[in-house]
């Protein structure tokens, strides 16, 4: 049986107008709830910060665990782990995102740190996504608008999964479609429109950056793969986590991924980086000698890893230095 995952019931409404009388368990991250817990009065029974993201950490929050109704406030982390909390349980569960920094709060999928790689484990998607423009808009700026990375990674990402077919190495699953392919430009193009209205934190440019988001995902959901959109920007950003050790968000890994693996494939960079810019994506967080080295040891890594065929499994020492000239 196939089975297609939706995305979350959304909601756009203030925090403030959460009225919850199950008792809740809540998955958070420090920072995250300290923008935004005086805006909420949930009657909370068991909670928990988060702090890394790892399948025996999340089988950790198991022990001792209490309540009807799982509320995940705060981004990737925190949202992942509950996602993981509300399959294990069975029960619902409500996103509350504090800042638009990645997708995985529209996605049935909670991805995990093993062996230096990302991986993604089924879970599910949180039944309901309340979005409170005025948390959003309140958020920090680098990462307020981030989750723009996992569309632009859409320029990288179909490159990949084109090249990937030409050379006959896309699996049956993940075959190229040609109008997918066309939809994936389309929500990059929508993208790339809304960043500078996001980036200033501006209600109609969230709200386009959401519905690409959303667009993306369910894009993804029903042809079952990711390639559309996750490609060796994606594996620069994992591989290179490991040099520069836990604690950089998200865009700060995969907006310079994107960048250069675009630069590698003969794109034109400009509209890519104007996107970041827009959306004050730091692009400047990774030291020449870790870019460098990431670079170089590339290959290996998505061998070792089984990644799906993109221009990362191919690059040269020349490509390399042709990037980094002296």
């Amino acid at each position: 049986m196939t089975k297609i995952w939706p995305i979350p019931s959304i909601e756009e409404r203030p925090f403030s107008s959460i009225k919850e009388t199950r008792r809740v368990a809540l998955v958070t991250t420090t920072a995250a709830w300290e923008a935004v817990k005086d805006r909420l009065d949930l009657p909370t029974v068991w909670g928990t910060e988060v702090i890394e993201a790892t399948v025996n950490s999340w089988k950790g929050l198991l022990e001792g665990f209490e309540g009807e109704v799982i509320y995940a406030v705060g981004g990737g982390l925190a949202v992942d782990a509950a996602k993981y909390l509300a399959a294990e349980k069975n029960l619902p569960l409500v996103s509350l995102p504090t800042a638009l920094s990645v997708d995985a709060f529209l996605t049935w999928a909670s991805g995990y740190r093993e062996d230096g790689c990302v991986r993604y484990i089924e879970t599910q998607c949180p039944d309901r996504l309340i979005v409170d423009y005025d948390v959003l808009r309140a958020a920090p700026e680098s990462i307020r608008s981030a989750g723009i990375c996992d569309t632009l990674s859409i320029a990288t990402g179909r490159w990949d999964w084109k090249d990937a077919d030409a050379k006959g190495m896309n699996s049956p699953a993940t075959k190229y479609i040609p109008y997918i392919d066309q939809m994936a430009e389309s929500i990059l193009q929508g993208s790339y429109d809304c960043a500078p209205s996001a980036g200033k934190g501006e209600r109609e440019g969230l709200k386009q950056l959401l519905d690409c988001l959303a667009l993306e995902v369910q894009m993804c959901n029903l042809i079952g793969h990711s390639r559309p959109e996750e490609g060796s920007e994606h594996y620069f950003a994992y591989s290179v986590e490991n040099t520069m050790g836990k604690g950089l968000p998200h865009g700060d890994l995969v907006g310079p991924g994107i960048l250069v693996m675009a630069e590698l494939q003969g794109q034109d960079t400009a509209p890519l980086r104007k996107a970041l810019e827009d959306c004050r994506i730091p692009l400047e967080s990774i030291p020449r000698e870790a870019f460098l080295q990431t670079l170089k040891t590339l290959p290996e890594y998505c061998s070792k890893h089984q990644l799906p065929h993109g221009i990362a499994h191919d690059l040269t020492e020349h490509q390399i230095d042709g990037l980094f000239p002296d």
